[in-house]
């Protein structure tokens, strides 16, 4: 049996909680900054606003006391990308090198431009962290419907560990030793589903999504490999996988917030409607690194435009639909 903590009471981080509960074989904490959202959760039996209609059990912990990582076997981080060098921080006294570490969180950190496991490992000195990616909405994992995943790591024995422990008939796990492409992946597909999502609000049709879609990929892997990823990994889970359940679900926090957006509500606004928006947080990022690579992502830039510098969405699409005709490059 393994002591599982889990960094962040969010929709994922308790999804985590459930499906490791689930295992029968784990004794799970789930760790929140606000012990007001957990005194929510433990008055209503579920998460009103990330998960509702899901039961949280009485035998999963809940604290806001971070030495609670204290003589666990794996820490979980479920936190939104902007916060996850602040709690990396919190957490790192208590954190031994017995310790696996699993970040579930998808993206680049503004400024740096780093991916989310190089955060913490400035931040916590470890060589058994591992990422865990792909297409799995919060939603669905915590009511237990089938998911296939990928534990990517530098470290193999560290993967193999997440994989055993936390794999499930319902969770299926894969091995990867492409960190970047993995992490990559994750992250950039966030931008892609905003814009599919301000195409659905513009009222375009399914020719526009998969057009968006296959060129997104495209895209994120001409970054990926600049970046020093594997191209191959974006054909993957992590990659096409992980992009389109973002682009079709309305579980999509992003596809939500793009589909505010093409009907005419301000980027900002449609944010603080939705909540945590990766891709708006990632876009910045991900354009930024592309000018330092030197690498061309037009999907993105016009995505920055919309964003961050008051483009109109219909110019942004026209701008994209009449850039200089060329072969399809695959």
């Amino acid at each position: 049996m393994a002591k599982i903590v889990i960094l962040g009471s969010g929709g994922f981080g308790l999804s985590l909680a459930i499906m490791a509960e689930h295992c029968g074989k784990h004794n799970v904490t789930v760790w929140s900054k606000f012990q007001s959202e957990i005194d929510e959760i433990r008055k209503h039996g579920e998460h009103i606003q990330k998960l509702p209609g899901v039961p949280i059990s009485e035998s999963i912990v809940l604290t806001s006391d971070i030495s609670c990582i204290k003589g666990c076997d794996m820490v979980i981080f479920g936190i939104p990308s902007s916060f996850v060098r602040n709690v990396a921080k919190e957490a790192a006294p208590y954190i031994t090198e017995n310790m696996v570490i699993l970040n579930t969180g998808k993206g680049l950190e503004e400024g740096s431009l780093k991916t989310l496991s190089e955060v913490i490992s400035e931040e916590i000195k470890t060589d058994k962290l591992v990422v865990l990616s792909g297409p799995s909405h919060a939603e669905e994992v915590a009511r237990c419907i089938p998911t296939t995943v990928v534990a990517a790591s530098n470290n193999h024995e560290a993967a193999e560990y997440v994989q055993r422990e936390l794999g499930k008939d319902y969770l299926r796990i894969y091995l990867n030793d492409d960190v970047k492409g993995c992490e990559l992946g994750g992250a950039l597909k966030n931008i892609i589903a905003l814009c599919v999502g301000i195409c659905d609000g513009l009222g375009y049709g399914d020719n526009t999504k998969a057009a968006l879609m296959t060129r997104g990929i495209h895209e994120i892997a001409r970054l990926g490999k600049a970046a020093g990823a594997d191209t191959v990994t974006f054909s993957g889970l992590t990659g096409i996988g992980d992009l389109i359940v973002t682009c079709t679900s309305m579980h999509s926090r992003n596809r939500r917030a793009g589909i505010l957006i093409g009907q005419g509500v301000s980027p900002e606004e449609a944010v603080k409607r939705v909540g945590t928006v990766e891709g708006y947080f990632c876009c910045k990022a991900a354009y930024d690194l592309a000018q330092k690579l030197g690498v061309e992502m037009p999907i993105t830039e016009q995505l920055n435009e919309v964003l961050f510098k008051g483009g109109d969405v219909r110019r942004a699409l026209g701008a994209l639909m009449n850039r200089p005709q060329v072969y399809e490059e695959v």
